[in-house]
């Protein structure tokens, strides 16, 4: 009953930002974690981020630590993700996803709804 909706990927040069928004409709997200999660050809989907709705609480993986910043507008029921300093490697398909767990999981495996991904290419 949740559709999420991703954007703001694009190409972007090494040492530069990007903002991904996550549009999100459907049920309410009080009790739901928000995450993004990145995954490069032929790797595994990967933990970027994620804040829990209410009360805000966060977590990153250590590769980002510092660099990106993940929020919510709970007016706009958006979830956005900040990243500074990108790196080549970072290029990926970026997914943001939705959990109805109440802690900030880092296994996509226990998130239950998907937006369907945004490009994001850093050159090098």
């Amino acid at each position: 009953q949740v559709q999420l909706v991703d954007s703001g990927g694009g190409l972007v040069q090494a040492g530069g930002s990007l903002r991904l928004s996550c549009a999100a409709s459907g049920r309410t997200f009080s009790s739901y974690v928000m995450g993004w999660f990145r995954q490069a050809p032929g790797k595994e989907r990967e933990f970027v981020a994620a804040v829990k709705w209410s009360g805000g609480s966060t977590a990153y993986g250590d590769s980002v630590k510092g660099r990106f910043t993940i929020s919510r507008d709970k007016a706009k029921n958006t979830v956005y993700l900040q990243m500074n300093s990108l790196k080549p490697e970072e290029t990926a398909v970026y997914y943001c996803a939705a959990d109805r767990s109440v802690a900030v999981g880092r296994d996509a495996a226990g998130y239950d709804y998907w937006g369907q991904g945004t490009q994001v290419t850093v050159s090098s």
